[in-house]
């Protein structure tokens, strides 16, 4: 079973960072852990060539920041999407990049997107993340943490 932690958003805007924030706290832990098999990658967005990544691995967390009305944090399965993609995209979503993977490479790791519920989002580089972004986070990391072990059996529901 390989797993792939993927976060992307804007260190420098606030609680736009918590996707990545996430990928580096989660990676220290992992290590501190020695689990393996569980591989990271972060990025400002998601990109077309993100396909190439994910095929290599089993299960995908796809970690972002949410400007969404939810508690904390969520986890959603990612679905296929039908977008269509065009040369000039600069930005993508989960979905398109899990369809490029099966058009592709004919493969389709089961993926997820972890949506952690930010307050904030000013370019500021020395601000970092909210009080209550961090919360967030910290209660993210712990979720994924303590189901680590029935992700690693592929026995787990969310």
């Amino acid at each position: 079973m390989k797993i792939l932690f993927y976060g992307y958003g804007n260190p420098g805007r606030q609680d736009d960072a918590l996707g990545i924030r996430f990928i580096e706290q989660m990676e220290i832990w992992i290590k501190k852990n020695g689990y393996k098999n569980i591989s990271f990658d972060s990025n400002y967005q998601l990109n077309i060539e993100d396909a190439d990544t994910i095929s290599e691995h089993d299960i995908v967390f796809f970690v972002d920041a949410s400007m969404e009305q939810l508690e904390g944090f969520i986890v959603t399965e990612v679905e296929h999407s039908n977008a269509q993609v065009e040369f000039t995209m600069h930005a993508i979503s989960p979905g398109v990049v899990l369809s490029l993977c099966k058009q592709i490479y004919e493969k389709a790791p089961q993926a997820y997107l972890l949506h952690i519920k930010g307050f904030e989002w000013e370019l500021e580089f020395n601000k970092g993340l909210t009080e209550q972004g961090e919360k967030n986070l910290d209660e993210a990391l712990k979720f994924i943490q303590n189901k680590l072990p029935e992700i690693m059996r592929d026995s787990f529901k969310f």
